[in-house]
């Protein structure tokens, strides 16, 4: 069942692959939310992609532990390998969630 993320922060992150050297993205990726999930405040991740295209949504506690997150040396790392490797584009946006719904079929 999905977790109420009323009062969290939400890091949106949608971007486009470049299609260079999947293997290491997928390796970065999944390093990456090992790491995340290992910080103060971190409250869990949604993700989507196809053809190339993804969103990635993290939430995090409050804005404090977003902006540490996005300066922590490793991730900063792996974000620039990014630009230079993996991404034709990416968008970020930080976002307070007001109120937060869930439904699941039975």
């Amino acid at each position: 069942m999905a977790e109420d993320r009323s009062g969290q922060i939400a890091v949106m992150f949608i971007s486009e692959r470049t299609g260079d050297d999947a293997e290491g993205y997928a390796a970065a990726a999944d390093a990456m939310d090992r790491l995340a999930a290992q910080q103060p405040g971190y409250r869990g991740v949604d993700n989507v992609s196809a053809d190339g295209l993804g969103i990635t949504l993290s939430y995090w506690a409050d804005d404090a532990s977003a902006v540490a997150w996005r300066t922590h040396p490793e991730h900063s790392a792996t974000r620039e390998a990014g630009r230079g490797r993996w991404y034709k584009w990416y968008r970020l946006h930080v976002a307070d969630i007001a109120r937060s719904y869930s439904w699941t079929r039975e």
